[in-house]
């Protein structure tokens, strides 16, 4: 009964997460886009790579293995030694804040100041911004490890209309203000959001709500660091789990965004090119930032709350390792279905989506190409995020070493393949680059997979296997929209555009249908949970 109101619970989470990211992205690309009438490509460029890389590695590598060290097992546990080890992320955040704004000053590439001023005032706000987000750590985890729904899309949503109304409006009334207007805007988002857990802890903590969930916390006090008499400050095994972790984190970061750090330490595209990458960057990543992200993040914490870490199959309450092999099917099937639609209708409506959003200058060149590369990298990302999920819910520290090892070879080979493919095919390099990396990591999560379940009759794997009649939609669609492209987008006026459009929705309605048809089991589980 416990796994199944973990599930309800997880899957609200998820689609929570997934509405909320929703908001995001469609907030931000109107950003983008309004932006992009008002400031240069290579302004543009250099927040979205070059600052944005400061903030995401200052706080991935400070926080993100402390995350999955303190989100795994039982809720039920010694939480104050749990949020003194999540303290520490604080000082780790200083450190790599001044360590890595050092390079970020001294060691890269300082651009044109008449181009894009303010530069050094950037990497000390977005830097800073890092740190103060790392302040509100402890609570995201208390509130994440109890399914905290509401607070997470509040918070979040809040941060963000912040964020974009600050800098819609400086960029309107002091567009010369340069990476001021994006310094600060940076500053009210993370400030936002920290206020919002503290002050809903503030509240929380002692209501009868509290009292009556038999929450583990009883006062503010205690979600500061406390000495404990006799006993030590951290749980050595959490602290020990998270070592492992920050070894893996690190090569993560590397693989998760290699191509900003060959752009930025390598100088492979101007700032300008920059700056069209990551806007189509980011319009390709629609799908996986705002579905399969917040499944990624909350099926983690479904799966380390059923099954036990560093256990086999046969050690684990049956019970529960049939719900998690059911799980993990069909979330394997509902992410791969989603991944083969946008890659075979992505590749006949990229120029079109391009030329709709940022006009000749992304629709033009090397941009439609890029995104329909992107469109195939989002079925890797899809299978990705769920096989890394599961297994790294499971592993134990050792095997979590071991893959440390695996992750290191592939974040050097990852790195020089990056460069040699930017070098040979530009920009769309990356992207291929970022396919093999994922293809490597999907082969090893599969593995893993299939060795634990092996010893059991379940099969979740499967999941990775689709109708062969809704295979068969998928190529005819493909091979319509892509002639419907030819004859009708995009230099044809609209009338011929939106023929090209009716032609995807038709194609698309019937891929649907063929799927509601085909994958009855998975239209139970989207609808049910």
């Amino acid at each position: 009964m416990a796994s199944r109101d973990a599930l309800r619970q997880t899957t609200r989470l998820a689609s929570s997460s997934a509405l909320l990211q929703v908001l995001f992205r469609v907030v931000t690309f109107g950003l983008n886009a309004f932006t992009l009438r008002y400031l240069s490509r290579e302004l543009i460029g250099v927040v979205n790579v070059r600052l944005t890389l400061l903030y995401s590695t200052v706080v991935f590598l400070a926080r993100e293995a402390f995350r999955r060290a303190c989100l795994s097992g039982s809720t039920k546990r010694n939480w104050t030694k749990t949020i003194n080890l999540l303290w520490l992320t604080v000082p780790l955040g200083v450190f790599w804040s001044i360590f890595l704004g050092f390079v970020w000053l001294h060691l890269l590439e300082v651009p044109d100041p008449s181009v894009v001023p303010h530069y050094q005032a950037g990497v000390v706000a977005f830097g800073l911004s890092a740190i103060i987000e790392l302040l509100g750590e402890p609570f995201w985890v208390l509130a994440q490890a109890h399914l905290f729904v509401r607070l997470k899309v509040i918070a979040e949503s809040l941060s963000v209309v912040s964020k974009c109304i600050l800098t819609v409006i400086l960029v309107v009334l002091y567009p010369q203000w340069g990476l001021y207007v994006f310094s600060l805007a940076q500053l009210l988002y993370v400030s936002v959001l920290v206020t919002c857990y503290v002050t809903y802890f503030v509240m929380f903590l002692g209501s009868p709500e509290a009292t009556k969930k038999s929450f583990p916390v009883a006062r503010m006090k205690a979600l500061l660091p406390n000495l404990v008499e006799d006993e030590t400050f951290v749980n050595w095994k959490e602290a020990w789990l998270t070592w492992s972790f920050f070894k893996q984190s690190f090569l993560k970061q590397i693989l998760t965004e290699g191509e900003r750090y060959v752009m930025t330490f390598l100088n492979v595209l101007n700032f300008g090119d920059q700056g069209v990458y990551d806007i189509v960057n980011n319009l390709g990543s629609l799908v996986a930032r705002f579905i399969f992200l917040p499944i990624e993040e909350s099926f983690y914490v479904f799966f380390a709350k059923v099954l036990e870490r560093g256990k086999n199959v046969k050690d684990q309450k049956q019970d529960d390792v049939a719900m998690a092999a059911d799980v993990l099917e069909l979330l394997l099937k509902l992410v791969l279905l989603i991944g083969l639609t946008i890659t075979v209708f992505g590749y006949a409506y990229s120029q079109l989506a391009l030329d709709i959003y940022g006009g000749s200058m992304l629709s033009s060149g090397t941009g439609p190409d890029l995104l329909r590369c992107y469109s195939l990298y989002v079925l890797f990302l899809a299978i990705n995020g769920v096989t890394e999920c599961f297994t790294f819910a499971l592993m134990c520290k050792e095997e979590v070493d071991r893959y440390n090892f695996v992750m290191l070879a592939l974040s050097f080979t990852f790195l020089c393949i990056s460069y040699f493919l930017t070098q040979w095919h530009g920009s769309i390099g990356f992207i291929l680059a970022n396919c093999f990396n994922m293809g490597i990591r999907i082969a090893h999560s599969i593995h893993y997979i299939y060795d634990y379940f092996k010893e059991s009759t379940y099969r979740p794997l499967t999941g990775l296997l689709p109708s062969p009649f809704l295979v068969l939609v998928y190529i005819i669609s493909g091979v319509i929209t892509g002639f419907s492209e030819v004859f009708f987008c995009c230099n044809k006026g609209w009338m011929a555009r939106l023929i090209h459009v009716s032609v995807g929705a038709l194609c698309f309605a019937a891929t649907i249908v063929t799927m509601f048809c085909t994958e009855t089991k998975l239209i139970h589980f989207v609808r049910s949970q």
